[in-house]
């Protein structure tokens, strides 16, 4: 497995390789900054190599976790090449351009998945399974808060995060497409939007806080609010509260919960579950979660198609295309 880009995101794959228990190995990793690439090779095992082409040349399969704008660049290489490719989110600056790269992976027959990895969230997966639930009833409201410190700082150390010519714009896009993606995938299709965005750190382009009303398509009504401030004592977190009809839920922590949940005529009350017992209730009920890269990695092996893949990225490229739209008219409802 090669790697374009060896920062933060590029060792959280890393890890979930490492993890996964699959047979995989490190081949080259490239960054423009040779010494993080170094330090990645080093604990990993992998080449810091001196260009991509290198990088290229020597692995079967290859992920991209550069800054956005050189996605669709290495993403064509991969596909002249042949090479399975996991490309991270989100995949361009806007929705004509994540297009036209599912376009390009289909035209050139290569495995490819993106980093939607809340997908793959157990907790995000039994909340989908609750609201599907027929007991819960319809979807009324949805109120989903996303807040993280401003990643040019701190951990993430992107510091070209803050740049609109690398990152193509600010916290809805780089951060919290993973957002509107598990709203419509665990929650329900979203109808129209409306938002308004603010930038407080003025920083060209970045906006650090937009907050969206959305119609979904069943008749409910909803709020996203997503948010770069500078709390660095305050960890990356999402809280979602969801009203259907017959059931009341909220979960805070986007991957091991705590999801608490309360439904008409049940006696038992507040259920409550996280961590270990969340994962069995997934496993009792059917709900599928799985570790992405272990899931690129056996696609890949097996010649299948992997999951998510670009052509799913599009729709919350799309959506996200809308809400911006809608906050540069002042508000007005835009259809995605």
């Amino acid at each position: 497995m090669g790697f374009l880009g060896a920062g933060l995101i590029a060792n959280f794959h890393a890890l979930g390789l490492f993890e996964s228990g699959e047979d995989v190995a490190f081949a080259g990793v490239h960054d423009p900054d040779h010494a993080r690439a170094e330090e990645f090779a080093a604990g990993w095992g992998a080449t810091a190599e001196p260009s991509e082409a290198a990088v290229f040349d020597g692995c079967d399969a290859v992920y991209v976790c550069t800054w956005t704008s050189e996605h669709e660049r290495l993403v064509a290489e991969a596909c002249r090449r042949g090479l399975p490719v996991f490309c991270e989110k989100p995949l361009a600056f806007d929705g004509d351009r994540a297009e036209a790269m599912a376009a390009a992976v289909e035209a050139a027959g290569v495995i490819n998945q993106v980093g939607l990895v809340l997908r793959s969230s157990p907790a995000f997966g039994y909340l989908r399974h609750l609201v599907a639930d027929p007991a819960a009833g319809r979807v009324m409201s949805v109120v989903f808060r996303d807040d993280q410190y401003i990643p040019v700082q701190g951990m993430y150390a992107s510091v070209w995060r803050g740049d609109k010519e690398r990152a193509g714009a600010g916290t809805l896009l780089e951060h919290s497409i993973h957002d509107v993606d598990i709203l419509e995938h665990a929650i329900g299709p979203v109808a129209s939007v409306s938002a308004r965005s603010a930038n407080f750190h003025g920083l060209d382009g970045i906006e650090d806080s937009v907050a969206t009303v959305f119609d979904l398509e069943g008749g409910g009504v909803g709020v996203h609010t997503t948010i770069w401030h500078d709390v660095m004592e305050r960890p990356s977190l999402r809280r979602v509260e969801v009203f259907c009809e017959r059931r009341h839920l909220v979960l805070e922590g986007d991957w091991d919960g705590p999801l608490s949940w309360t439904t008409t005529g049940e006696e038992a009350g507040e259920q409550v579950l996280a961590g270990d017992a969340l994962r069995e209730a997934c496993r009792a009920a059917g709900v599928t979660t799985v570790n992405p890269d272990a899931a690129f990695v056996q696609a890949v092996a097996a010649g299948r198609a992997a999951t998510p893949s670009f052509r799913d990225a599009v729709r919350p490229h799309r959506l996200v295309d809308a809400i911006y739209r809608s906050a540069a008219g002042g508000g007005s409802p835009v259809r995605p």
